[in-house]
């Protein structure tokens, strides 16, 4: 959501800022309904200070029994109550518009985001760890998993495409990664652990950006409730119309969650294998911090990223989103990318964003610093730490052995119970 007074005080810096993100120029619109809302606000409070004032009128009238003056009187009150809440109505009405079209707007970029139009303008920052030499052609992970625990049939035979189930060794795997990498965030990073709800409702998806804008990409439920594409949503919405005490700032959370998403603005992409799945597994990050704090929030978030992919030994490189393909609600996004062998390849593993007060205003989460008279709203941040199934994917192609074997990462062989190599069967 975007601050209203603000687009009033400097309309050209904020159409500015939209053309950044390929949007036409909207400050004309928005200051017209918003300098409608308050005339019609102004026009119902003289009329109610006029009201209060002719009933006051009509008593001092009649106790001079000046019955002519006391029925004009009482006439212009009628005609005022009869008025008014037409008046309110109408504020409510071009209230509810001015709302609609400002949550339809996108966050606008910091400054140092580089324009461009999609993923081929994004900016590489830097790279970690080099891609393996192969003495084989390596594999991609839908050839030769199934033999190990991918069982992409038996998925699909349950619940359609892009569902997949996971057996053996091979969901022992996939534990031992979300296991790693929820240790490593609260252990060693910081972040508090949470289990949050999977359902929320209209207002948390509303507050977190994805409605009413990507209402096609979730998945809801006969009693209107939403499940989480992100547990970005439940985490984030945690501070929901709160004032945040100050000294409690910043709040870490992470969780490990299933999400959900339909991938309706995604069909043909990623068809083939465990990359792009209706339901899958992530351990997400959230920061809640003062404004000023957001940006180096921003960059603790995306080392603690980096710091899984490390570990486990797998190259990655880090980027910065162009303009043109930063989500919505973002106004600073890092993405991680991690090699994949079979497609010779980066491909994103985790996206880490700094939304500043966007998210907040939306949520109405505040804080109030010592010693102010009024309160100012809390930037959040959101990263993956990282996508579970993906992470899955990197350690099957980059560990694959030519008899079709995967070599076990070390930082994995403890919760592996001491399995070093994923045999096929």
């Amino acid at each position: 959501m975007h601050d209203i007074r603000s687009i009033r005080e400097n309309p050209a810096a904020f159409d500015a800022a939209l053309a950044r993100r390929g949007l036409a120029p909207l400050s004309a619109d928005i200051v017209a309904i918003d300098e409608k809302s308050r005339a019609i606000k102004t026009e119902w409070q003289q009329a109610q200070a006029r009201r209060n004032e002719a009933s006051k009128a009509i008593g001092q009238a009649m106790a001079a029994k000046d019955m002519d003056k006391a029925d004009a009187l009482k006439a212009e009150v009628a005609t005022l109550k009869e008025r008014m809440p037409a008046l309110e109505a109408e504020e409510r009405e071009i209230g509810e518009a001015l709302t609609a079209m400002l949550a339809a707007i996108p966050n606008l970029p910091a400054d140092e985001v580089p324009a461009g139009a999609d993923e081929a303008d994004n900016v590489e920052l830097s790279r970690w760890g080099t891609p393996r030499q192969f003495d084989f052609a390596p594999q991609d992970h839908a050839d030769f998993g199934p033999a190990l625990g991918l069982d992409f049939e038996g998925g699909a035979a349950l619940s359609g495409a892009r569902f997949t189930a996971l057996r053996g060794q091979m969901a022992r795997l996939h534990r031992a990664l979300a296991q790693y990498m929820l240790d490593t965030q609260t252990a060693t990073n910081g972040y508090e652990e949470t289990n949050p709800p999977l359902l929320v409702r209209d207002e948390a998806l509303f507050g977190t950006g994805q409605l009413p804008k990507f209402a096609e990409d979730l998945f809801r439920t006969t009693d209107g409730r939403w499940l989480i594409p992100t547990a970005e949503v439940s985490l984030t919405n945690l501070v929901r119309e709160q004032i945040v005490p100050e000294d409690s700032l910043p709040l870490r959370l992470t969780a490990l969650t299933p999400c959900f998403r339909s991938e309706a603005g995604s069909a043909g992409r990623d068809t083939r294998g465990f990359i792009r799945q209706h339901q899958f597994e992530k351990v997400e990050l959230v920061a809640i911090c003062k404004p000023e704090e957001s940006e180096a929030e921003h960059e603790r978030m995306v080392a603690a990223a980096e710091g899984i992919l490390q570990a486990l030994n797998l190259p990655y490189r880090k980027m910065l989103l162009c303009t043109g393909d930063m989500g919505f609600g973002a106004r600073k996004t890092y993405d991680l990318e991690v090699w994949l062998p079979s497609q010779q390849s980066y491909r994103e593993i985790s996206s880490v964003s700094n939304c500043g007060d966007f998210q907040a205003r939306r949520m109405n989460a505040r804080t109030k610093p010592e010693g102010a008279k009024q309160t100012m709203f809390l930037h959040t941040l959101n990263g993956s730490g990282l996508a579970v199934g993906r992470t899955l994917v990197a350690v099957l192609e980059n560990y694959q052995q030519a008899d079709g074997s995967v070599i076990i990462p070390d930082v994995l062989t403890p919760y592996m119970g001491g399995v070093t190599k994923l045999e096929p069967k």
